[in-house]
Order: C-alpha cells, then sequence, then structure tokens
C-alpha cells in the first residue's frame, strides 16, 4: 500500500509534468506564428533552455526557500535569499545559453565576456529573471493552491477521525456502578426466586446488544432508542422503593424518526445518576418524546440538589453536544436549564439529517 507521502510525491510530479510542458509547448506555439522556420528553431532552443532553468528555479524557490523560510515567517530573510536566487540563477542561465546552447547553431566567435555577463542587470532582469520569474509565479501560485487543499482536507479527516474516536469512546460507555448495581439486584431476584428474574435479565441483555451493536451504528429508529429506555428504567428502578422514585413519560410518536445512537439513553441515565442516584429523598423524573415528519423532540428533567455549576455542563452533557455537532452541523437545538432544583435538558433534532 502507498503512503501518503508517496501518493503526494506522485501527485506532485504528475502535476509538474503537465504543467511545465504545457508552458513549454505553450511557448513554441506561439512563436512559430510570430517567426519564419529559420528563425523559430532557434528561439525554441533559447526557450527550451529558459524553460529548464525556470523549472530549476521554481522548484528551488518553492520546496528549498519558502518551504525554509515563509513557513518559519522568516519574511525578510525569504526576500534577500530569493532575490540572490534569481540573479545566479539568471546568470547561470545566461552562461549556459552563452557557452554551451550558442555555440551548437551560432558560428560567432564574439561572446559575452564572464564580467559581462555578471554586470550586465538590466539585460539580466529582461532576457533572463523575467522569464524565470514568470514561470516561478505561476508554478508557486498553483502549488499553494494545491498545498492548502491538501492542508484543509488533512485537517477535516484528523477532525472527522478524532470526532468519530470521541463518539466511539462516547458510545461504548456504559455506566459501570449501573451495571455493578443491576447485577447486584438481578442476583437478588434469584435469590429470592423472584418473577422478576428472567425479564431483568431479558433487559440487561437488550441493554448489551444494544450498546454493542447498534450502538456503533450511525443513525437509529426513536422507537428502538426509547425501548432501550424502558428497559433501562426498568433495571434502575429495581434500586429504588416507589417512594424513593417517581417516573413520568409522555411519547407521541408521529413519525419514524431517526437519532444517533445512545443519545437520548445517556440523558437518561444522566438523570437517574445525579437524581436519584445523589438524593436520599423523593426523586421525579419526566420524560416526553415527540416526532413529526419535520422534528424530534426530547425533553428530560429531573428534581436536583447538587450545586447546579457541578453539573450544567458537565463531561456528559458536553459529549451530548459534540455529538448533536458531529451529526447534525448546528442544525439542532440543545437546551440546558437548572431553576428550583429542577434540571432540564431539551433536544431538538432533525427527523432525517444525513
Amino acid at each position: 500500500m502507498k503512503t501518503q507521502s508517496e501518493t503526494q510525491i506522485r501527485q506532485t510530479l504528475y502535476f509538474q509534468l503537465l504543467f511545465w510542458t504545457a508552458l513549454f509547448l505553450f511557448g513554441t506555439v506561439r512563436m512559430s506564428g510570430e517567426y519564419d522556420s529559420e528563425a523559430t528553431k532557434g528561439l525554441i532552443i533559447y526557450n527550451f533552455c529558459h524553460w529548464i532553468f525556470q523549472i530549476a528555479g521554481a522548484n528551488f524557490i518553492y520546496f528549498v526557500l519558502i518551504r525554509h523560510f515563509f513557513d518559519q515567517k522568516k519574511y525578510a530573510e525569504l526576500i534577500l535569499s530569493i532575490l540572490l536566487s534569481l540573479y545566479i540563477i539568471s546568470v547561470i542561465n545566461r552562461f549556459f545559453i552563452v557557452y554551451i546552447a550558442e555555440p551548437l547553431f551560432i558560428n560567432e566567435l564574439l561572446k559575452d565576456t564572464p564580467f559581462e555577463i555578471f554586470t550586465d542587470i538590466p539585460y539580466l532582469l529582461i532576457h533572463y529573471t523575467f522569464p524565470i520569474i514568470s514561470g516561478a509565479f505561476i508554478f508557486i501560485s498553483i502549488m499553494f493552491i494545491i498545498r492548502y487543499k491538501d492542508e484543509k482536507e488533512r485537517t477535516i479527516k484528523l477532525q472527522k477521525e478524532k470526532t468519530e474516536l470521541e463518539l466511539q469512546s462516547l458510545k461504548s460507555q456504559l455506566n459501570p456502578h449501573f451495571l455493578f448495581n443491576t447485577l447486584n439486584n438481578i442476583y437478588s431476584l434469584s435469590v429470592n426466586h423472584s418473577d422478576k428474574t428472567p425479564q431483568s435479565i431479558s433487559q440487561l441483555s437488550d441493554i448489551l446488544d444494544y450498546i454493542l451493536y447498534k450502538g456503533q451504528k450511525k443513525w437509529v429508529a426513536v422507537s428502538d432508542e426509547l425501548n432501550i429506555i424502558d428497559h433501562y428504567i426498568a433495571l434502575e428502578s429495581l434500586r429504588y422503593h416507589d417512594e424513593r422514585l417517581k417516573i413520568e413519560k409522555h411519547v407521541l410518536l408521529g413519525s419514524q424518526n431517526t437519532i444517533p445512537p445512545l443519545l437520548y439513553l445517556t440523558l437518561v441515565e444522566n438523570a437517574f445518576k445525579h437524581g436519584a442516584g445523589k438524593n436520599s429523598e423523593t426523586t421525579e423524573i419526566k420524560i416526553e418524546i415527540e416526532t413529526s415528519k419535520q422534528f424530534s423532540v426530547f425533553k428530560i428533567e429531573n428534581t436536583f440538589f447538587e450545586n447546579p455549576a457541578d453539573n450544567e455542563k458537565g463531561i456528559g452533557l458536553q459529549n451530548i453536544e459534540r455529538q448533536l455537532q458531529y451529526h447534525y452541523q448546528g442544525n439542532f437545538t440543545f437546551r440546558v436549564s437548572n431553576k428550583n432544583n429542577i434540571f432540564k435538558v431539551e433536544i431538538i433534532t432533525p427527523s432525517h439529517y444525513d
């Protein structure tokens, strides 16, 4: 399997091959239409010589100077190094043409001296530096666009992977106290030969199956989530006497909507944890679920006797909010309030979203 760096190198080579070939052909076609065949031959050779140094100059500026100075925000050093590099590349280009290329097709004995090549700055600028700059500017601009696009895609991919890992962690969590207490309660039921024992085991099995399998899906039916909530409430109710816990649930399913798995169950677990689990007095939990063809609405409230500041934005609620943001990208309502020792959470989501 090719690594990401190998893939990027291959893509860069393909782009350079296409870009520089197109640039050379464009210059050749333009000259062939402006000059006769004899003059065109010599100009094509000149164009080829300039083309070689355009490639070298553009790659040196982008892959060496920009990567070394620009990426480290050394802008003054970058400008000075580019100017010096353009001068040196232009001088080498002129030496190459005068002493290597021109003798192949021009029989002139007079040649520019090294001193003239080094010191004739205006000639260097017009005939050597500007051609290098023109090709390099287009090349570097496109490379920056490609680089920005790749970095943006890489950032999005990393963020998505990070979010998915967080969601997988959230989905795989089941309060260990709930599991421990439920097993103890089922054990007590079995010792007392209660008729509730088989049903409790079946309910716990359904919850574990839902978390392990459906919990790994992106979407589940609201009705499936409500079935598991019923099992969860039944098992938690084994821990409390009737006078310790009062649960009121209203369900109106007008449409077969979908939600992320464990979205509602986590909030129900949170209500038990911070309500009945930490309150010796009577705890009231009220749950309302309503679905329509447009929205799914979930409301839950529980009596609360802790410091509101400790729980209003607890870890569980922050995870819920991240999960909603991941699945709905802002197209949701998430309200949390605490007044008169009643903790409320409301979630409104689209009926279906993908």
